[in-house]
């Protein structure tokens, strides 16, 4: 199928590609969130991997920077150049793992913590605006993104096969 005008798209027009909406509405979002933590010396990908950092110690799960990048779907190696960074900022401390000495186990520090409280107000209000137009189709707006997210990266299999995760950092 051609699109209008002979462009060769099985779309007519450019809003009706689903990849191109999302790729819209992600940039658009993605500058709220940056807005929105610029204020407290946050980037997008240190909010997101403190936060990470801090659900899996708080659910009792192994936080080695594996397990951190497999929970937060991040590549492990800007996962490690990013945790050197909030490690630097006194935000989380490595510390060795007593299980496998060559792993290491990242913990928030109480001033990271406090951080991701104010990082989190911060982020979910941003979110609680941005998504405020879907109303009560949100919590099928989460369910259908969550469709799309491949099986092996869902943060359900990533938190159910945490006991499983063995990788090194």
């Amino acid at each position: 199928m051609t699109g209008s005008g002979g462009f060769p798209s099985r779309f007519e027009k450019p809003e009706d590609s689903p990849g191109f909406l999302l790729w819209q509405v992600t940039n658009s979002w993605q500058r709220r969130i940056r807005h929105a933590l610029k204020e407290i010396g946050l980037t997008h990908v240190q909010f997101v991997l403190l936060t990470a950092t801090d659900w899996l110690d708080n659910a009792k799960l192994p936080t080695t920077q594996t397990n951190v990048a497999k929970f937060a779907h991040t590549d492990v190696m800007m996962t490690s150049q990013v945790i050197r960074t909030l490690k630097g900022k006194g935000l989380v401390v490595v510390e060795e793992n007593p299980s496998d000495t060559r792993a290491h186990i990242l913990k928030v520090t109480p001033t990271g913590k406090r951080l991701v409280k104010s990082a989190l107000e911060l982020v979910e209000d941003a979110d609680g605006k941005f998504f405020g137009p879907l109303r009560q189709d949100s919590i099928r707006f989460v369910a259908m993104l969550n469709l799309l997210i491949e099986p092996e990266d869902s943060p359900e299999s990533a938190t159910h096969n945490r006991r499983g995760l063995g990788g090194r950092d």
